[in-house]
């Protein structure tokens, strides 16, 4: 005799949902347009030129840019990766 397992599937089940985040370059005196804008070509995934620079005029205009936004672990990556690279960030702002 076999004895068969029945499974119930709720399809109903909530998806869990990651924490995000953003992660925002601020003005500062000393680092270039240059540097700013290679420092988040480099870093950033999928950072064009055009939108480097873009984002980077934002940053000298506005004082602060948003550069990328996403989960959380990858936000944290990327802001420690453009801190040891000299820039000026804002505090992670968790969204």
């Amino acid at each position: 005799m076999v004895n068969s397992i029945s499974i119930d599937i709720d399809s109903k089940k909530e998806r869990v949902k990651f924490p995000e985040a953003r992660v925002i370059v601020i003005d500062d005196t000393f680092n270039t347009f240059q540097h700013v804008a290679n420092c988040l070509l480099l870093i950033i995934p999928g950072m064009s030129e055009k939108r480097a620079w873009d984002l980077t005029i934002n940053v000298d205009k506005l004082g602060s840019a948003e550069v990328w936004r996403g989960n959380l672990e990858q936000a944290e990556l990327y802001h420690e990766r453009l801190v040891r690279k000299g820039l000026t960030m804002a505090p992670i702002e968790k969204i």
